[in-house]
């Protein structure tokens, strides 16, 4: 069976906000991001959601479980270390949508949903007035130790999707990955699409 994807805005996603941690944790504890995350800090960091009514947050189900989600909310609202970047460079935030995570068990992969999440991020990004979307990846070298076998980044799919890497736009964020003692700072990159408000969906 196809998942069905269900939409929320701000507050509505209360209900499901442990299982959206819980499925963070699970998929981004996975190579690139290794993440050794626990459910009482997705409670605090996914609050941003709750807090903002122009947020989106599309949920996968499969039956009652969330087996994949995908997230968005105006850069103007995010947390100063995603917009750093963006004001270093001159950008009006106002104009930009911030793309979150897109994550799917793996079982569920391979089938469209992450063509369905973009189109459906971005047409809540062309809804709000943005006219430009952009998400950041964690940089990983190629030789990491912990790399897979057969590993295959997600650049190809993102450019697909109209997607181009910028170098010059970076942030820094810290979390704890697998082996570590502590939290340590990771660099991540973003990635811009240009939107506009004639774009067919694909």
């Amino acid at each position: 069976m196809s998942p069905t994807l269900l939409p929320f805005h701000g507050a509505e996603l209360a209900p499901h906000l442990d299982a959206l941690g819980t499925l963070r944790i699970t998929v981004f504890r996975e190579y690139p991001y290794l993440y050794d995350g626990s459910l009482e800090y997705e409670r605090d960091y996914l609050q941003c959601y709750l807090r903002c009514p122009r947020s989106l947050v599309v949920l996968a189900f499969d039956g009652d479980k969330v087996v994949g989600a995908t997230t968005c909310m105006p850069m103007s609202e995010e947390g100063p270390e995603f917009q750093a970047a963006f004001r270093g460079a001159g950008y009006d935030l106002e104009t930009i949508c911030y793309f979150g995570e897109s994550i799917l068990l793996p079982e569920y992969r391979g089938h469209g949903l992450g063509k369905a999440f973009f189109a459906h991020r971005e047409a809540h990004a062309r809804a709000i007035g943005a006219q430009i979307a952009t998400f950041c990846a964690v940089d990983r070298p190629a030789d990491h130790p912990l790399r897979p076998a057969g590993y295959r980044p997600l650049d190809t799919f993102w450019q697909a999707q109209g997607y181009t890497k910028h170098p010059e736009l970076q942030a820094t964020f810290v979390w704890k990955e697998i082996g570590e003692d502590a939290e340590s700072p990771k660099t991540l990159t973003f990635w811009l699409k240009q939107l506009t408000p004639d774009q067919p969906q694909s």
